[in-house]
This record gives structure tokens, C-alpha cells and sequence, in this order.
């Protein structure tokens, strides 16, 4: 009950036709379906709400679930819509280290003669070399097959 306290989840009229709309038409994820059963348990603006622990037994889910829809809802300034989808991811975790540079040096290494003893260059032979060029990142093998399959680039 101390979550109904600090986050207390009031919905709309049309917020709660929304909802019920959700959890029983159409195909959707079941997280989202979960998120929008929550919100409606939570909501305070049809009458009481039952305890958390009431709640959580009879959706099927833990406390900390319900805490963690409140939560959304309260940070999303109210918006159901927002608080049942899953979040946009910003950037990707990691920066590629393969810019549009260095895919350009490295295709025109792939196209030039390949060293003294070889009649051709392979992926683990132009791996050796991006290795010891400086201002290129080293690049694992497959990378170097990606970014030249990429391109069309093939190695003859």
C-alpha cells in the first residue's frame, strides 16, 4: 500500500477504455498486455485498490512489478502510452569503431597488390595488416568480412 501513497496511479476515463482495450483485443507483447493490467489494478480513480500483495497474486507478478509501472507512470507525466510500450533505446551501447573512413581504407587495402609472398589477400591476412597500420581500429576478421560483403567487395 506505501506505493499507492507515494505514486498513486489516477487514470482517465479514456486512459481506462484504452487499456481495457489493450489487455483484450488485438496482438500485442505480453510485457505491454502485463504493464496495462497493472495500471489498471493501480488505478485509484475507480474506487479502492486492493493491497500490493492482493494485486500482485491475483496478475501473477511481483511487488516490485507493480512498483516499477507506478514508477513509469509517474515519471512519464501520466502518459498510459508510454508507461506500457518499452523504451526507445537513445544510442547503442557501444560506438562502432568502423566509420565511413575506415571502411574506405580498408577496401582500398583489400584492393591493392597483397604482400610479397602472397598471390591474394584473405580476411585473416588483411586482419594482420589493419593491425599494424596506427590509425586504423584493430578489426577482428569477421568485421573485415562484414564491411567488405557490406560494399561488395570481393577478394580475388
Amino acid at each position: 500500500m506505501g506505493s499507492q501513497k507515494k505514486r498513486p496511479v489516477s487514470l482517465t476515463a479514456q486512459d481506462r477504455e484504452d487499456l481495457v482495450r489493450v489487455t483484450t483485443t488485438g496482438v500485442r507483447g505480453a510485457s505491454m498486455i502485463m504493464r496495462a493490467r497493472v495500471l489498471l489494478a493501480l488505478d485509484s480513480s475507480a474506487g479502492d485498490v486492493d493491497t500490493k500483495e492482493a494485486i500482485a497474486a491475483r496478475l501473477g507478478v511481483s511487488g516490485e512489478t507493480l512498483r516499477l509501472v507506478a514508477k513509469r507512470f509517474a515519471e512519464t507525466g501520466g502518459d498510459v502510452h508510454a508507461t506500457i510500450a518499452r523504451k526507445k533505446r537513445d544510442l547503442p551501447p557501444v560506438p562502432s569503431p568502423v566509420t565511413g573512413e575506415v571502411e574506405a581504407r580498408l577496401i582500398a587495402m583489400a584492393c591493392s597488390q597483397p604482400p610479397q609472398g602472397y598471390t591474394r589477400w584473405s580476411l585473416r591476412l588483411l586482419e594482420k595488416h589493419v593491425a599494424l597500420v596506427e590509425d586504423i581500429p584493430d578489426l577482428d576478421h569477421s568485421t573485415i568480412g562484414r564491411i567488405l560483403k557490406k560494399r561488395n567487395c570481393v577478394l580475388t
